[in-house]
């Protein structure tokens, strides 16, 4: 049976759809492809601009040959408020009640100005206080959600879900509710998503303003090179000693200290919160920006953590999937969950 709606993952350097068939147990591939948006993207509030993007958007879905209208979409981490806070106990119409009390204390901006959701999480024991109950928070600009709203109605599109692409990533990368506590970080090309998840579900994240591009400058910068040639350099030579004696590494590695320096942190506040249970025991990394020749092995030295390129397609056992598609896997870990959005 095939999916009633498909994932767009709209990026700020490429558009990204996913459409699934699921019968049962097994999901498969039905149709993958990526596409460049236009240069003002989704930041632009012009109707033409907006127009050109929803233009370009539909023609990805009809050269995707997806016959659906129905979408789930994604906001990024760096444009929502995301947070998992501890309240008491309480029964859905009394945290209908009290969640914007709460919310006041950890969104940034104006409530008014911003579409609230939540949803009650699991109740963890061990370092979590008795009586109490975690709540996932989040929180979107009314005027940003509007702006995707209208593009993809120009679309032609049929908005089924909103969510934060961190929540999306989560669901293609952890497939069991039992899998190790795991710490994410979603590469792409303006920031980076650091996430960790533990019994499946999100308990940790933020998002960091370093991601593929400010590589592809550092590269650019050092080599004297036009960033097409930089962001080859990058994919190609990545941290290998092998090549120009390991130049590009160099050029590259004062911001991945930066992003391990953040990386740290965030493990730090995990081991403390929740000390007397399970460690994080892998780290996975996903995203656009994720696919740097070496990084897997530099982050597993530095952090003394299992690192692995994570590969959605692979990890689900998502069947028929043609070998290209496959390869980038890693840049599809956004739309892949948001194509399995209904299965939850």
């Amino acid at each position: 049976m095939k999916s009633n709606s498909f994932g767009l993952d709209i990026g700020t350097t490429a558009i990204k759809v996913v459409w699934l068939n699921r019968d049962k147990e097994n999901i498969s591939y039905n149709t993958a492809l990526a596409g460049m948006p236009p240069m003002q993207g989704m930041r632009s509030e012009s109707p033409f601009d907006q127009q050109e993007m929803a233009q370009a958007i539909n023609k990805l879905v009809i050269s995707a040959k997806i016959t659906t209208n129905n979408v789930n979409i994604a906001i990024p981490e760096s444009h929502a408020f995301t947070k998992v806070i501890e309240m008491p106990v309480l029964s859905d119409r009394e945290l209908a009640s009290a969640i914007y009390w709460e919310a006041e204390q950890y969104i940034p901006v104006p409530l008014d100005t911003v579409t609230l959701a939540w949803t009650k999480m699991q109740t963890f024991t061990g370092s979590q206080t008795e009586g109490k109950m975690q709540v996932l928070l989040v929180a979107a600009p009314k005027d940003l959600i509007k702006r995707y709203q209208t593009i993809l109605d120009f679309a032609g599109l049929t908005v089924v879900s909103i969510e934060t692409e961190v929540l999306a990533v989560i669901r293609s990368l952890i497939s069991a509710k039992n899998a190790p506590v795991s710490m994410i970080a979603n590469i792409g090309a303006t920031s980076t998503t650091l996430a960790i998840a533990k019994n499946g579900l999100l308990v940790f994240n933020y998002s960091v303003p370093l991601g593929g591009n400010a590589l592809t400058r550092a590269i650019a910068s050092d080599f004297g090179l036009q960033p097409v040639q930089a962001e080859e350099y990058k994919r190609v030579y990545g941290l290998s000693d092998k090549n120009f004696g390991g130049k590009v590494g160099k050029a590259i590695e004062p911001i991945l200290i930066a992003l391990l320096t953040e990386v740290k942190k965030a493990i730090s506040y995990y081991t403390e919160k929740y000390k007397n249970e399970s460690p994080i025991s892998q780290f996975l990394l996903t995203g656009g920006g994720a696919s740097l020749p070496g990084l897997p092995v530099y982050f597993a030295q530095t952090l003394g953590i299992e690192a692995v390129l994570a590969n959605p397609w692979k990890i689900l056992n998502i069947q028929n999937v043609p070998q290209a598609i496959e390869a980038k896997g890693p840049e599809y870990s956004v739309a892949v969950g948001l194509a399995l959005k209904e299965y939850e």
